[in-house]
């Protein structure tokens, strides 16, 4: 049985959320995002939802829902709020399997003191890692797999998203002994259906299992 698992990325707008919406589809899981930074726009679990065909029963409710789409950090202090660690224990979701997304990047700050990867250290679950295929791609995961394991946290693989850049890809898990899990392409259209089927074309359930 695959159990949680946390979404993260080399950085922000690389399509974690998209990748979370087809991972939860794919292995019948649920969703939680613990902290929404943007109410005015769809929000990432709506999203989700939307792209993953998740019932309603299915997303759990974020612990915190920020009107500005900032870092959270930033979010909060606007909203006159503190992100409070304590407040975001993973949910109990049950029997299925539950799909975690960060926000942004490892370094991401929820408050002046805690980085979301502290979180990570916090939670001892598993982390795939979201990167992208275009330039920059080899020192931005490095990086981040470096970081991850600095701390003891264990990486499933990573998820490739963009065009193919078999080099790129090659180096990042050579160089950072880690295990590619596919490469999600670029969908258009972006649709239910197209994300379902190049999950299936791209990944394999079995990989995903801590």
């Amino acid at each position: 049985m695959t159990g949680r698992i946390v979404v993260t990325g080399t950085d922000t707008g690389i399509g974690k959320t998209v990748f979370s919406a087809g991972l939860a589809s794919f292995l019948a899981a649920s969703y939680w995002k613990p902290v929404q930074s943007g109410l005015e726009e769809e929000t990432d679990a709506q999203l989700v939802a939307r792209l993953g065909g998740l019932s309603a029963d299915r997303i759990v409710p974020e612990r915190y829902r920020l009107r500005t789409p900032a870092s959270p950090h930033q979010s909060a202090a606007i909203d006159g709020v503190r992100i409070d660690p304590a407040a975001l224990n993973v949910p109990d979701v049950g029997n299925r399997p539950l799909v975690i997304e960060g926000a942004g990047g490892l370094m991401v700050p929820l408050n002046d003191t805690t980085l979301y990867i502290d979180m990570f250290v916090q939670w001892r679950l598993p982390v795939v890692l979201c990167a992208r295929t275009a330039l920059g791609t080899i020192n931005h995961s490095l990086l981040s797999v470096e970081a991850l394991r600095t701390r003891g946290i264990d990486i499933i693989g990573i998820a490739f998203i963009g065009d193919s850049n078999p080099e790129s890809e090659r180096a990042i898990c050579d160089f950072g002994q880690v295990r590619r899990l596919g490469r999600l392409p670029l969908l258009s259209p972006l649709a239910p259906d197209t994300l379902q089927a190049a999950f299936k074309d791209s990944f394999r359930r079995e990989d995903f299992n801590p």
